[in-house]
């Protein structure tokens, strides 16, 4: 079934090069009412079907926090359930808006809720990119936005990553000097590394006017780095992005936001919903969990000292880490193929599931940090199955 495009959508994707037969191509895979944010989101739910959890195994492989929502989350979560025969009982989206906007000391306008931080990703590179306005990214970084601009034929440029450094603005800006959208995760995703925010600011006033940048904030809260949402004021070619996926622990309860100009929202929005699609037990949760500082500060602390405590023993061990990682995850060096190694550590008696590894890096896992039960367990499985 083909569906008729939004006016302003089939005008915006003209506009950025697309011929009228790849404007059919478009709308026919949008048939039935399927929004761009779920179907170019494919890509990034088979990302998330590789990390699902299998039975019994110690869950360290898809940066899910160890941890539920804040007990104030869960109390706040379940008082929505019992209004669940409304849409929105005393506007928790316009609480969650303004308790946001306090927050971050931005505007109200400038703040969207979305159902997770998939979908908009999905969306702002539907939105920006072309066959004509490519992509750029690090590499590595979070692969759902080079695989839905392959979908959007969009070119893709990837700027290799230092070790133990954040994203080489100078480079991705060299990688296309005329793309539609630079793509920043900081900390990225799978390093953990920050870019400093001089270099989201450099990148910011140099790259084309007309082009977009977008920082991926979703760990943030791992760490204590300024977020680049100081930098939007009145600019209409920033966006940032946030989840309640991490530190939060809510990645099931699917709650995101943007951070960017209304008109830069509404564009957004062309290609995916945003507020029709969200729980009101997931808005009430995230309403109540946004203010805990000294929370969020204490299990920033907890997640650093497994961290640490587990990379000291690795490197004891002779274990090559990745340095500089400021989140939830880090990049170990086998030496040998991390596809074997991550088939050992699940098939070990503590049955430990680690993350994946990057073409650039093949020898290299994302580990992520669990629990002091969970590292433990890893240490301890690593230390049955590693030979150097």
């Amino acid at each position: 079934m083909t569906m008729m495009l939004d006016k302003d959508a089939r005008d915006d994707l003209i506009e950025r090069g697309y011929s009228r037969r790849q404007l059919a191509e478009v709308a026919a895979l949008l048939g039935a009412g399927v929004a761009a944010s779920t179907m170019l989101g494919g890509a990034a739910m088979a990302q998330q079907q590789a990390g699902r959890g299998i039975k019994g195994a110690v869950r360290i492989g898809a940066n899910e926090c160890w941890t539920g929502p804040f007990p104030s989350g869960v109390a706040a979560a379940a008082e929505a359930a019992s209004f669940g025969n409304w849409y929105d009982p005393d506007n928790y989206r316009g609480d969650l808006v303004k308790t946001v906007a306090t927050v971050e000391g931005i505007p109200e306008s400038h703040v969207m809720p979305w159902p997770g931080s998939g979908g908009p990703l999905v969306s702002i590179v539907a939105a920006y990119c072309s066959p004509t306005k490519g992509l750029v990214t690090a590499d590595p970084t979070f692969e759902s936005a080079w695989r839905t601009a392959d979908y959007m034929k969009a070119p893709i440029a990837k700027a290799p990553q230092a070790i133990g450094k954040g994203h080489d603005v100078k480079a991705m800006l060299a990688a296309n000097p005329n793309a539609g959208l630079y793509y920043i995760c900081s900390p990225n995703n799978p390093t953990g590394t920050i870019t400093p925010l001089a270099d989201i600011k450099w990148l910011l006033d140099n790259k084309p006017a007309d082009s977009m940048l977008l920082v991926d904030e979703a760990y943030l809260h791992f760490s204590e780095a300024p977020s680049a949402a100081t930098l939007i004021g009145t600019r209409k070619d920033i966006i940032v992005m946030r989840t309640f996926s991490k530190l939060f622990g809510m990645a099931g309860v699917r709650l995101g936001l943007t951070f960017a100009d209304p008109d830069v929202q509404k564009r957004i929005m062309l290609f995916g919903p945003a507020a029709g699609g969200l729980a009101i037990t997931a808005m009430h949760c995230g309403n109540a969990v946004y203010t805990e500082a000294a929370l969020i500060k204490a299990r920033r602390e907890e997640m650093i000292a497994n961290r640490e405590e587990t990379i000291a023993w690795l490197t004891k061990k002779g274990i090559e880490v990745h340095p500089g990682s400021q989140a939830n995850m880090f990049m170990v060096n086998w030496k040998k193929p991390a596809k074997e190694m991550q088939a050992a550590l699940l098939a070990a008696p503590e049955k430990v599931q680690i993350g994946r590894s990057w073409a650039i890096w093949p020898t290299v896992s994302r580990v992520t940090v669990g629990s002091a039960d969970d590292m433990a367990k890893f240490r301890a499985a690593v230390d049955k199955v590693y030979k150097a």
